[in-house]
C-alpha cells in the first residue's frame, strides 16, 4: 500500500538529508508506529507519503514513493486525497470551517460525496469519536483534545484507504486517547484501513502497532516491535524497564510486564524496601497565587466554578482532568487572560496583586504562561534572535535561553526559523524562551507535546531544579509518565470543579485512568517510574 524506493529527503540550506535511501513498505491492512527522536525526521517521512514533501515543504526528493499504485511525484498532494487522509501536528493548521460538524462534512463536499453519505457518515464519526455533544460548537471554543478529535473526525469521514496521522494523541486525555485509538484499530481490522502514525506517547499506542518503523540519523528501518525496541533510541516505560533488568522477550504492555515481575512482586509485596518513592514533596514556601472561590463563564457556560487553589514556592503541581474539563481555563484566570464572574485571583509573594493590572515586564516577572499553541509566541527569523530577545527582555545572561534549548532539545541550528522546526522542537524553543526569565509562577498547558522521552526526562529536571530555586510551576498535562517523574502533588478537575487534590504518589495511584505504567506494572508495591522500578528490584537481589 505504501512504498519508499531509495528516498532522500534534503531541504534548502541543509548541510545533509533529512532521509537518506530510504526503503520501506506498509502492507494494506496494517497499523505502523513510526518512532524516534525529536526532529528526527518523522514528520517528513509522513508528509512524502501524500506529496506534501516536496510539493509544499519544498526541498529535494530523491528515489520514489508510492501509494496504492499512485506516485507522489506525479500525483500532487490534491490528486491523493481521495486516498491518504493526513491529520498534522496542529489540527487548527487544517480546519477550514467554523463549527465541527461543518469540518467533518467539507472534506466530502470537496471530493463530491452526495449529500445522503455525506449525513451518514457525520452521524457515524460524531459517534466513533465521541463528538456528538459538539456538533454545534465553534472550533475556536474547542480544548485542544477537542480540536485534535475532530480534525481526526474531518480526515476519517472521506473513507481513505491510508490515513497519516503526527503525533493524534498529544492534546488527548487518556481516557479519550484510548477511545480513538480504539476506533482506528477497529477500522484497521475491520475495513484494512492501512494507518502510518508517528506519536511520542508510546505508552499509549504500542498495544495497537503490527510493526513498527525507527527513524534515526537518517535511516529508516522497520519490523515487529518486540525486535526493533531492543535498541530503539526511544521506548515507552514498559518496555525502557525490560531493557534495563534484561528481561526477554520485552514486554510490550503492562500485562506483559507484571507477568515478567509477578515472583519479585510476590516476595516482596511486604517487604520494608516497598515504601514510596514519588519524588520527596518540597517543603512548601509562601504562597505566590491563590485563586478564591473562582468562578469563570463563556455566555451561559461556567467552565470553572468555585475553584479554590494555591500555589506555593518551591513546589511543581500537575493539573489534570479529561479534555474540557476546565484546566487551560483556570490557567488563563491566573494569568489575568480571563476575568473571573466571581471570585477572585492574586498573584506574587510579596504584595500580591490582580493580574489584570499588570502589563509587561511587571507581568512576567511574577508569572509566566506556555499556551497549548505555543507558536504563537514567536515571531523572531530565527532560533538564535528568538532567545536573545529572551534573553535581553529578562536581563539574563546572554546564551541563557539557548542552554535551555540545547537540554530540551539537543542539535538545533540556531540560525533555522522557528516555524520550520518540527512541532516538539518548537515547543522546546517556547520552553526556554518563558523559562529563562524565571517568573514566580510558571503556567505550562501541555508543556509536553511533540517531546520524546529524553526530552522530557531533561524537561522534568528543569522543573525540579526551577522548584529547588523556590519557583511554583502548575502544569495542565495528560501526560502521567511526565507527572509521575516531575510532580509533588496533582490536582484533578472535572466540569470545572476539582475533585481531586494531594501528593502525587496517592492520586495518580489511586486513579486507574491517571496511573504511569510502572505503578500499574508494580502495584501493590509502590513506585512511579523505571528508576524507582530498577531500583527495588536490583536493591532487593543485592
Amino acid at each position: 500500500m505504501i512504498r519508499f524506493t531509495d528516498v532522500s529527503v534534503t531541504y534548502s540550506g541543509a548541510t545533509r538529508p533529512t532521509l537518506s535511501d530510504v526503503n520501506l513498505f506498509i502492507p494494506e491492512g496494517e497499523l505502523a508506529l513510526l518512532v524516534g527522536r525529536t526532529g528526527s525526521g518523522k514528520s517528513t517521512l509522513l508528509q512524502a507519503v501524500n506529496g506534501l514533501v516536496p510539493h509544499f515543504t519544498g526541498g529535494t526528493l530523491t528515489g520514489e514513493v508510492t501509494v496504492n499504485g499512485r506516485t507522489t511525484a506525479e500525483h500532487p498532494p490534491r490528486e491523493l486525497s481521495d486516498v491518504v487522509g493526513y491529520v498534522p501536528q496542529d489540527p487548527m493548521s487544517g480546519f477550514v470551517t467554523d463549527t465541527v460538524e461543518e469540518e467533518l462534512a467539507y472534506g466530502m463536499e470537496a471530493i463530491g460525496i452526495d449529500p445522503a453519505t455525506m449525513r451518514r457518515r457525520v452521524e457515524e464519526i460524531l459517534d466513533l469519536l465521541g463528538l456528538a455533544e459538539l456538533r454545534d460548537r465553534s472550533l475556536l471554543t474547542l480544548s485542544g483534545g477537542q480540536r485534535q478529535r475532530t480534525a481526526i473526525g474531518s480526515v476519517l469521514t472521506t473513507n481513505p484507504s491510508v490515513l497519516i496521522l503526527d503525533e493524534p494523541t498529544s492534546a488527548l486525555d487518556p481516557g479519550a486517547a484510548e477511545e480513538v485509538l480504539a476506533a482506528i484499530s477497529r477500522l484497521v481490522l475491520d475495513l484494512g484501513l492501512t494507518v502510518l502514525m508517528a506519536e511520542h506517547r508510546l505508552e499509549r499506542v504500542v498495544g495497537y502497532a503490527d510493526r513498527l518503523v525507527v527513524v534515526q540519523d537518517g535511516q529508516v528501518r522497520s519490523g515487529p516491535p518486540g525486535e526493533l525496541f531492543a535498541d530503539a533510541p526511544v521506548a515507552p516505560p514498559v518496555v525502557e524497564l525490560g531493557r534495563q533488568l534484561g528481561w526477554s522477550p520485552l514486554p510490550l504492555s503492562i500485562r506483559d510486564a507484571r507477568s515478567a515481575s509477578m515472583s519479585w512482586r510476590d516476595a516482596h509485596a511486604d517487604s520494608a524496601e516497598a515504601t514510596p518513592t514519588a519524588p520527596p514533596i518540597a517543603t512548601p514556601g509562601a504562597v505566590v497565587a491563590d485563586a478564591s472561590d473562582l468562578t469563570v463563564s463563556f455566555g451561559a457556560i461556567d467552565a470553572v466554578q468555585g475553584v479554590d487553589l494555591q500555589l506555593r514556592a518551591g513546589t511543581v503541581r500537575a493539573l489534570m482532568g479529561r479534555n474540557g474539563a476546565g484546566k487551560s481555563t483556570l490557567m488563563a484566570a491566573l494569568i489575568g487572560l480571563q476575568k473571573p464572574k466571581r471570585g477572585s485571583v492574586k498573584v506574587g509573594s510579596s504584595d500580591p496583586v490582580d493580574p489584570t493590572t499588570l502589563s509587561g515586564a511587571d507581568l512576567v516577572r511574577r508569572i509566566g504562561l506556555v499556551p497549548q499553541e505555543a507558536g504563537d509566541l514567536l515571531y523572531r527569523p530565527t532560533v538564535a534572535s528568538e532567545c536573545a530577545s529572551a534573553d535581553e527582555l529578562v536581563n539574563a545572561e546572554p546564551g541563557s535561553a539557548l542552554a535551555i534549548l540545547e537540554r530540551l532539545a539537543p542539535g538545533i541550528n540556531p540560525e533555522i526559523h522557528p516555524r520550520d522546526l518540527s512541532e516538539g522542537q518548537r515547543l522546546s524553543l517556547v520552553l526556554a524562551v518563558v523559562l529563562v526569565s524565571e517568573p514566580e509562577v510558571i503556567l505550562l498547558d501541555e508543556p509536553t507535546r511533540g517531546l520524546d522521552y529524553p526530552g522530557k526526562v531533561a524537561f522534568a529536571q528543569i522543573l525540579r531544579d526551577l522548584a529547588d530555586r523556590g519557583h511554583s510551576i502548575l502544569m495542565a498535562t495528560h501526560d502521567v509518565e511526565l507527572v509521575a517523574e516531575a510532580a509533588d502533588e496533582v490536582t484533578i478537575m472535572a466540569e470545572g470543579h476539582i475533585v481531586a487534590d494531594g501528593p502525587t504518589a496517592q492520586v495518580v495511584v489511586s486513579s486507574p485512568m491517571f496511573a504511569p505504567q510502572v505503578a500499574k506494572v508494580m502495584r501493590p508495591v509502590p513506585a512511579l517510574t523505571v528508576n524507582d522500578a530498577v531500583r527495588l528490584i536490583q536493591g532487593s537481589s543485592q
